[in-house]
């Protein structure tokens, strides 16, 4: 496989857009530049979930993040209304009771399950307003860790963690990490941010990837200009 090749199988662009018309739009104008596709809370609840399934037969793969956590039953449940979905990997919560209600629920299916640890948007001080009395290194490898001993395909962190987790998760387990930001770019509403290429370099095995190329005057060169980034570093 190419240096772009993997990069193609590492890069996630985040259909962040307010309704399935965008969406298709932003799929379209990437092409085949573009494997892989994440739908969250905005596109889904704007009914945008059976694009997971319209992606799929379209030969992408989706990573539906919806974050689930609730009650052992309901999150089994949204497990499998994912796979029928035809999802290919989901987020769940990291706490330990969801995700062994994940684990269990897509037992022999395909579907990868990721283990959200902290959201890239906190820091030790967000961790500390909330209760925690970890700081967010603390708290990301104790998740990581129970993920890990649960059976679960990965965790979702930041390129910060990423190396450390790696050591403990081992090199199997896929770390996804979002809050990419190429060089020189805003972080918004991020704290604990990355480029493509330090994220790779720490242990990332996939980047989340939305604002900067669905919100850029042209997607398409702006996916080329990061897919060229990962391919370099992957080099």
């Amino acid at each position: 496989m190419t240096d772009r090749a993997a990069a193609r199988e590492r890069l996630i662009v985040g259909l962040d857009v307010a309704t399935w018309a965008e969406a298709e739009a932003i799929v379209d104008t990437l092409g085949d530049e573009v494997l892989w596709y994440k739908i969250g809370y905005q596109l889904a609840y704007a009914g945008g979930l059976p694009l997971v399934s319209e992606l799929a037969r379209a030969g992408k793969q989706v990573f539906l993040d919806l974050k689930l956590l609730d009650i052992s039953n309901t999150v089994a449940k949204g497990v499998e209304s994912a796979q029928a979905l035809g999802a290919a990997m989901l987020t769940i919560h990291a706490y330990p009771h969801a995700m062994k209600a994940a684990v269990e629920a897509a037992s022999g299916s395909p579907l990868t399950l990721l283990g959200v640890t902290v959201l890239t948007s906190l820091d030790d001080a967000d961790l500390k307003d909330a209760g925690y009395g970890l700081t967010v290194r603390e708290l990301v490898a104790l998740r990581a860790e129970q993920a890990r001993d649960i059976g679960m395909g990965g965790i979702v962190s930041a390129a910060s963690e990423a190396g450390p987790m790696r050591d403990r998760i081992g090199p199997d387990m896929a770390i996804v990490t979002p809050g990419i930001r190429p060089a020189g770019a805003a972080a918004g509403d991020q704290k604990r941010v990355a480029t493509p290429g330090d994220a790779l370099q720490a242990g990332a095995s996939h980047l989340v990837v939305a604002r900067p190329i669905v919100a850029a005057g042209d997607p398409r060169k702006a996916a080329v200009a990061i897919l060229d980034e990962m391919a370099a570093a992957l080099g």
